[in-house]
């Protein structure tokens, strides 16, 4: 009996067929990528098919789980972050998963049960050519965004919608403080301030770089590596650069969980394991441009391009959590309406 178990399981593996009936789903913002090749390799080691679910932004991803919660439609979530796992543990989508005894070591973790996979800075990004150009000179602080000569050059992400503008504002009124941060918000949207629902939006659409009116733009600080890494024409140096200004830097952590109700809970776990690989660590840096966690992974030869940030002004997960739906409701008062 046991033999014929084995050659049962044997002939649907050469023949191509998955041990697992169904998919793996997997939900993920729309910034999610990984190399076909990684992705192939750990199908073909586990036997367990991928169901890839892009779902906008962070938080568009995030809202989608929630309202979903009764009937969820993936198994595991890629992409909830420090900004977020506080309302999605509130939210009770979450089932808390701890990695394999033995792991390596990470820089970072994340609270809830949510596994830390990469981290990065979101920042002002700026069009170097427009602004040597117009000879306009950079801003030194975040105050001067809000003077005549920086009128209509700004373009964010709305933090009720984007992990990256709700990364932004935090980073505001932590080193501001509450009050004086909305009073900043308040002059930049009466100095012409654009705001768009994802990074996606505004960096292809809005920024400079792409053929839109905004030279700033609220990304990430290996957004100029990512310019010279996929450039057609060789460069020596990023056409974009960071504003690496007080105030204006969030240390982002990235991480991945299992869904309360998923249903394939043991290839959920794999491919949360899958996440903190070798492959995959040393992967995510020239396909999602961030970081890797697991300490001691080496770091991709364009990052040299640009300055890891050593300053940033990140609230606790803790105290997000407590403020972040007050802030934003705020924010939306001030910025939106």
């Amino acid at each position: 009996m046991q033999s014929r178990h084995f050659c049962l399981a044997l002939l649907l593996t050469v023949c191509g067929f998955s041990a697992h009936a169904d998919p793996l789903r997997v939900i993920a913002h729309d910034s999610f990528d990984l190399s076909k090749p990684v992705l192939a390799d750990f199908e073909k080691q586990t036997g367990i098919k991928v169901e890839l679910i892009k779902a906008g932004d962070a938080g568009q991803m995030l809202n989608k789980l929630i309202l979903t919660r009764a009937n969820p439609i993936a198994d595991v979530v890629f992409g909830i972050d420090n900004t977020l796992v506080g309302r999605a543990a509130q939210a009770g989508i979450i089932d808390p998963y701890t990695p394999k005894a033995g792991a390596k070591p990470v820089r970072f973790t994340l609270p809830n049960g949510v596994v830390s996979v990469d981290y990065g800075y979101v920042t002002l990004n700026l069009d170097k050519a427009w602004f040597a150009k117009s000879k306009l000179p950079l801003p030194k602080r975040l105050d001067d965004l809000t003077l005549p000569a920086y009128r209509n050059l700004l373009v964010v992400e709305n933090p009720a919608t984007s992990s990256t503008g709700l990364a932004f504002l935090l980073s505001t009124i932590r080193a501001m403080g509450e009050e004086r941060a909305f009073q900043f918000w308040a002059r930049l949207r009466q100095n012409g301030l654009k705001v768009s629902n994802g990074w996606s939006q505004a960096y292809y659409t809005e920024f400079t770089r792409n053929g839109g009116a905004r030279p700033i733009v609220l990304s990430y600080a290996t957004s100029p590596a990512a310019e010279v890494f996929y450039s057609k024409q060789k460069l020596n140096a990023a056409p974009t650069d960071n504003l690496l200004l007080p105030g204006a830097v969030f240390q982002q952590v990235e991480g991945i969980a299992l869904i309360k109700g998923g249903h394939e809970r043991a290839a959920a776990a794999k491919f949360i394991e899958f996440m903190r690989s070798d492959a995959v660590q040393k992967d995510l840096q020239t396909k999602m441009w961030m970081y890797p966690v697991v300490s001691g992974t080496p770091q991709a030869a364009v990052f040299g391009l640009v300055r890891e940030p050593v300053q940033h002004q990140t609230p606790s997960a803790a105290e997000i959590q407590k403020n972040a739906p007050a802030w934003v409701k705020r924010w939306i008062r001030v910025v939106l309406k």
